[in-house]
């Protein structure tokens, strides 16, 4: 089997194979500290669970990675999954002006991938974002390994920066 023709492994960054813990916080004031919250992300610590299950997925699958992180965070996202020996994969990232819940964008970008090639998984910890992947027919792994805040719940439904 050609590259081309392997399944696809989609992974979503924040919570699935970062630990957003330590930035959590900058989500909890008003307004929102949406620039420190970013600023923090290449200091996440790597979650065990996400990571082995990206490299294991690699096998089989070409990793790629889907995040609602805002366009403007590409440089240090790479880095991070670089730096925590993650597989190399594509990385697809919210327009910095998208601000819809990712619910909707991520079922969106994985509608556009299936059109090439068969979505073999898709992992991310968002519950409203799996519901909605699995009710489009995807074949959804839950990560339930990340401590999320509720003020990044509320944040990313409302807001839709992540």
């Amino acid at each position: 089997m050609s590259d081309e023709e392997r399944p696809l492994a989609v992974f979503d960054l924040d919570g699935t194979l970062a630990d957003t813990a330590h930035r959590q916080h900058f989500l909890e004031r008003r307004p929102r500290d949406w620039a420190a919250f970013f600023a923090a992300a290449p200091q996440d610590p790597p979650l065990a669970e996400g990571v082995a299950l990206a490299r294991d997925s690699a096998r089989a699958c070409e990793v790629v990675y889907v995040t609602g992180r805002p366009e403007r965070c590409r440089r240090d996202s790479l880095d991070w999954l670089a730096g925590h020996g993650l597989p190399d994969g594509r990385l697809l990232m919210r327009r910095d002006s998208d601000r819809r819940p990712a619910r909707f964008v991520k079922p969106e970008i994985l509608r556009r991938l299936a059109r090439d090639r068969e979505i073999r998984m898709f992992v991310d910890d968002d519950q409203l974002v799996c519901e909605a992947c699995e009710q489009a027919g995807f074949a959804v792994v839950r990560a339930r390994w990340a401590t999320v805040s509720a003020a990044l719940r509320d944040a990313q439904e409302r807001e839709g920066k992540t």
